[in-house]
């Protein structure tokens, strides 16, 4: 069975349990799934109940489709994304946010739990995400094009929705919420880096490192979507300290932003023009 003909099978499970097109999907990374808590009139999906997803297995990410409507838009809320590092191809990494694009979705909101490349982005701090660099040389977009989705040879000078970057800044402000802006750059994984690939990735104009989002990123701009990406800096970077890395640590950081990250979605989501931009 072709990708096409897996992706229609799953996309038709879930529209056979929802009672609305979802406009805005959201992918909660690591220690961020609170939101989906605030999702009302909700439907929840383990993803290993959809037919051809696969389960997340990564701890911090719940594994759960939540859709419903927050802040009175309806949403598709990924609780936990999948990831390259877990053994997955790209195709399935991608899955869920081809899976969006079929059932209406035109809007994507991408978070992630991220290491900081710099001293003065500290842990907590939150983070949008003006552009990305790939470490990764496989990408979704390998092998036979998508026709349905988008062309051959996709553009990517805005792959971060310029005027919705300004609509996040416009929030933030208005919350008093401190917004870093800066390049989140994407390494494999699972390993933590080291700290001499720390010190690269801050020279080629890095600000934050992790081991998602730019694959869902570069499907999304693929498909045409409208895209958000928001880091939350959740620890130093190899060598900047002299602390050893713990994934525990990670989702402890991201739980005590949790207040504000929440609100911060929640102002944007309310903000943001359903219409095309």
């Amino acid at each position: 069975m072709d990708v096409m003909e897996q992706l229609k099978q799953a996309s038709t499970f879930i529209e056979e349990r929802i009672s609305m097109v979802p406009r805005i999907g959201i992918v909660l990374g690591s220690g961020l799934g609170a939101l989906g808590g605030q999702v009302s009139d909700s439907l929840t999906i383990p993803y290993d109940e959809i037919p051809h997803f696969c389960p997340s297995t990564v701890e911090g990410h719940h594994g759960l489709l939540v859709i419903g409507r927050l802040q009175n838009k309806p949403v598709l809320v990924m609780q936990g994304r999948l990831h390259f590092y877990e053994g997955l191809s790209m195709d399935q990494v991608v899955f869920p946010v081809r899976c969006m694009k079929l059932l209406g979705v035109e809007n994507l909101i991408v978070t992630n739990a991220a290491g900081s490349l710099h001293a003065d982005y500290r842990p907590g701090t939150l983070m949008l995400i003006r552009d990305h660099i790939k470490m990764v040389t496989d990408s979704p977009l390998r092998g036979p094009n998508l026709d349905a989705f988008g062309p051959r040879f996709n553009d990517m000078s805005d792959p971060y929705t310029s005027k919705i970057r300004d609509l996040a800044k416009q929030c933030a402000a208005r919350l008093g919420i401190e917004l870093k802006e800066g390049v989140y750059c994407y390494m494999p994984g699972p390993s933590y880096e080291t700290a001499s690939e720390v010190r690269m990735l801050g020279l080629l104009g890095g600000h934050a490192v992790g081991m998602s989002t730019v694959p869902e990123v570069i499907t999304a701009a693929h498909c045409g979507m409208k895209v958000l990406g928001v880091s939350c800096l959740t620890n130093m970077g190899t060598g900047i300290l002299e602390e050893p890395l713990r994934h525990d640590d990670i989702i402890r950081v991201g739980e005590q932003v949790r207040t504000t990250f929440v609100a911060l979605l929640e102002a944007i989501i309310d903000s943001w023009p359903l219409s095309r931009m």
